[in-house]
């Protein structure tokens, strides 16, 4: 990047990966920029994912502010609802008013509704429709609003957190364990979206990468499969921190855009285990 401190903008930073991103960012001396729907701890949504017990996840913009705040690096928030496309252009036209420039865009917010992951025989029009809407047209609609400024300003850079779902058949039935055909397809579509931002924009300094995290023992995992203590154990789940120093090393290792633009999605934890990043 040419800035001595480049600017991120980071979607669903309220918890999990998105938020684990934010400090990781804000400790090497990036200008942070972060969105999500909830503000403040306990805010209530519709289509909100929740525990069992029907409390609410953890995690808000506020409490990730004060996280980069003791990084020392800048960090602006501005509240972002994906299935909202108005609020879309507000959080972005205010970033780009805050900072002047962004230089890396990471796609991370995710549909959190547990209809995304019905079985076929229960998921219905709507619910695949909002699936859509939050994980492939509002990303793209953010991606298609910053491409012209990223060109303008002669390049940045694009990362889509995409999933082994969107290539993969489930190991088990969704009620079982396994995902629903609706975020398996969303995340399909959601990887396409690389390839061809660097086939039409690559000359012009714009370059873009699919990342697949695997198994990430966030809150919202821990809320869908159960935390049992042995997330990492049995099945192989790295802690969101790992996640964020493989996104940091993608957007700054000089080996990284040879690998961010090969075909395919881009294995987060074989970087993490590759280049020792945890």
């Amino acid at each position: 990047m040419n800035p001595a401190h480049p600017v991120v903008l980071i979607t669903g930073a309220s918890r999990g990966i998105g938020a684990a991103a934010a400090v990781a960012f804000g400790r090497a001396r990036w200008r942070v920029a972060i969105t999500a729907r909830s503000v403040r701890d306990g805010a209530e949504h519709a289509h909100q994912l929740r525990r069992p017990d029907g409390s609410l996840l953890a995690g808000s913009l506020e409490r990730t502010v004060r996280a980069v705040q003791a990084t020392g690096s800048p960090v602006f928030a501005h509240a972002m609802d994906l299935m909202d496309t108005a609020s879309l252009d507000r959080a972005l036209d205010a970033t780009l008013a805050h900072y002047g420039r962004i230089d890396l865009l990471i796609n991370n917010a995710v549909y959190q509704d547990r209809e995304m992951n019905a079985l076929l025989l229960d998921l219905d029009d709507g619910a695949l429709q909002r699936t859509l809407q939050g994980n492939v047209l509002a990303p793209m609609h953010l991606t298609r609003r910053l491409l012209p400024t990223l060109i303008a300003q002669g390049g940045g850079h694009i990362i889509n957190v995409c999933s082994g779902a969107g290539k993969n058949d489930p190991p088990v039935p969704a009620d079982q364990g396994g995902w629903g055909f609706a975020y398996g397809a969303s995340k399909a579509a959601l990887a396409r979206m690389a390839g061809c931002i660097n086939r039409e924009l690559g000359a012009q300094g714009v370059r873009a990468c699919s990342v697949n995290p695997g198994l990430v023992s966030t809150e919202a995992v821990k809320t869908t499969l159960g935390d049992d203590g042995v997330l990492a154990q049995r099945y192989g789940a790295m802690p969101p921190e790992a996640i964020a120093q493989a996104l940091l090393w993608l957007a700054s290792d000089a080996r990284a855009p040879d690998l961010a633009r090969g075909p395919g999605m881009v294995d987060l934890q074989a970087l993490v285990k590759q280049y020792a990043l945890a």
